[in-house]
């Protein structure tokens, strides 16, 4: 049996509910792969870390933003999801309710919060559009 190489990945979904729209919290990704594509705040687990830890942890590299709660959503592992290798995802969602000041760094261009009624028209790296989708069942 040969040995597994699966990569563990946390992706942060946060929805901000404000004048009754709800908007998703995007970046625009520095690297490749889909570099200067948007995408969910998130990345690599490490080696010592807690699943809800290395959420928050990338929430705040990558956004500026800290956020307190934080609900498990679903594992997301379709294989080829990820051009770099076998990764499988753990999605989080968080709820806020106003549009904090965000400071994007580390491997975000630039961070912004999206109308989810325009998210069809932006072309989302890896498989985040069937994350959001599925995180807004949980709205």
């Amino acid at each position: 049996m040969s040995k597994q190489h699966i990569a563990v990945t946390v992706d942060s979904v946060v929805f901000c509910k404000a004048e009754n729209q709800f908007k998703v919290l995007l970046i625009q990704r520095k690297n490749d792969p889909f570099k200067d594509q948007w995408a969910l705040p998130g990345g690599f687990v490490e080696e010592d870390e807690d699943l809800e830890t290395a959420a928050k942890r990338e929430l705040k590299e990558e956004t500026g933003l800290e956020i307190e709660a934080m609900e498990q959503v679903q594992a997301f592992g379709t294989p080829g999801r990820d051009p770099r290798g076998r990764t499988i995802s753990i999605a989080f969602l968080s709820r806020i309710f106003c549009e904090e000041e965000l400071d994007p760094s580390d491997d975000a261009r630039d961070a912004r919060w999206v109308d989810i009624e325009k998210l069809p028209e932006i072309e989302l790296a890896f498989d985040h559009d069937e994350i959001i989708n599925v995180a807004q069942q949980y709205l």
